[in-house]
């Protein structure tokens, strides 16, 4: 008995589709079946091979990312079809994701500049910051200084910006050359006069400063999850990811150091990603709230100045701790 060849998709070269195919919808269909042939991680920014598809070649063509009815059956030039074939050959080739190769993403629809300097945004800060959260700045117009701790890209310092209209906005990146593209989106958006840029360590840079709200999205990922990265991820900087053996390095710092730079009317927005069970088990007294988003549950939490202090004899405690200090311990009781 003869067993059937196993079936094997038709794939056609870049060259052949360019030659052949004539409308966006043609390549589209084309680069979908590539992406999926090709076992592609869609995750930065979208998630689908047809998002990514029609995120790719939108973006590519200088079209609005966000609407693609009207130019589905468009007729592209043979030197559009080319530069489009092209990209999807290097999505696959490289396995760099596409706002890599276009350099551009979006958050809330705000467009921001990308490249292998920096991780692709896409912080849970961002839905919160323009959803809203019932009491938490229940008056953008009072926040009068924010903080982006980690910046990247600088992606979150545009957007406080923009949703808190009277603040001075401050952003510290450890990388300079992340910090390099984070001038290059605050001078996109025209904010060099609102959004002072540190480079250095945490708080290390801030002289002391106290905001009113603190933003960090910081390294999180631990060092069994950085083994599990796909190739897509690789292209990131190790150093925006990784968070030592337990994924807490920084977050530990974050949570000894912040109090001290929060107005006593403030708050901090932290994303953790899965780490909420370490982050619980670290520091036990804090009352964090753990806020849901559309693509998360649990992942980010809130935390008032004044709840904070309220915690302050064991915060003091893990603060000293984080900074190699003998910890306090206290006396027995007399029995």
């Amino acid at each position: 008995m003869t067993l059937p060849k196993p079936y094997a998709p038709l794939i056609l070269s870049a060259e052949a589709v360019a030659a052949e195919t004539r409308s966006l919808r043609d390549l589209l269909r084309w680069a979908v079946g590539r992406f999926n042939a090709a076992g592609l991680f869609h995750g930065h920014g979208v998630d689908t091979a047809w998002d990514e598809a029609v995120f790719l070649m939108l973006e590519a063509l200088a079209l609005p990312v966000d609407q693609l009815e009207p130019y589905l059956d468009a007729r592209l030039t043979e030197a559009e079809r080319r530069r489009l074939a092209a990209l999807v050959e290097a999505r696959i080739e490289t396995r760099k994701p596409s706002v890599y190769l276009v350099n551009k993403t979006y958050l809330q629809g705000v467009p921001f500049y990308v490249d292998e300097r920096v991780i692709v945004p896409r912080s849970y800060i961002s839905e919160i910051l323009f959803s809203g959260v019932e009491g938490l700045w229940p008056d953008p117009s009072g926040v009068a200084s924010v903080l982006d701790l980690c910046a990247g890209s600088g992606c979150l310092a545009v957007l406080a910006a923009q949703v808190f209209p009277l603040a001075e906005i401050h952003a510290v990146e450890l990388s300079p050359e992340a910090a390099e593209v984070a001038r290059i989106n605050i001078a996109d958006h025209g904010l060099e006069d609102r959004v002072t840029l540190h480079v250095g360590d945490l708080f290390a840079p801030l002289e002391g400063r106290r905001f009113d709200l603190i933003l960090t999205n910081p390294p999180y990922v631990d060092a069994e999850g950085m083994g599990w990265l796909s190739p897509e991820h690789r292209h990131e900087p190790e150093m925006a990811l990784a968070a030592g053996e337990d994924g807490m390095s920084v977050v530990r710092r974050i949570l000894a150091g912040g109090l001290e730079h929060l107005t006593p009317q403030g708050g901090m927005l932290a994303e953790v990603g899965r780490l909420r069970p370490a982050v619980e088990a670290e520091a036990p007294e804090l009352p964090l709230l753990w806020i849901d988003t559309e693509q998360s549950r649990g992942e980010t939490f809130w935390i008032t100045a004044e709840t904070w202090a309220a915690a302050s004899p064991e915060a003091s405690g893990r603060k000293a701790a984080a900074a190699g200090k003998p910890r306090r311990t206290r006396k027995p009781p007399m029995t």
